[in-house]
């Protein structure tokens, strides 16, 4: 079985800032500030939360799961 990794880099859409963060494992995150241009990051259509959506790594619950069982059952 492959480890769960809890550090996922989010990438704001609209001005590009990058910042590496630690995923929550027990509640999918549903809004992030970016701290460069403050816009409030929401997940895109289908996902469960913002790491699905801008970061470098899905959240723990896809990575368990994977995305076809669905995040927040």
């Amino acid at each position: 079985m492959t480890a769960i990794v809890l550090e996922s880099t989010l990438t704001c859409p609209v001005c590009g800032h990058s910042k590496l963060e630690t995923m929550p494992t027990d509640a999918c995150q549903w809004f992030y500030e970016c701290e460069q241009c403050h816009t409030v990051l929401h997940p895109k259509p289908g996902d469960c939360c913002v790491y699905c959506s801008y970061g470098s790594v899905p959240c723990p619950s896809i990575q368990e799961r994977g995305k076809s069982d669905g995040c927040c059952s």
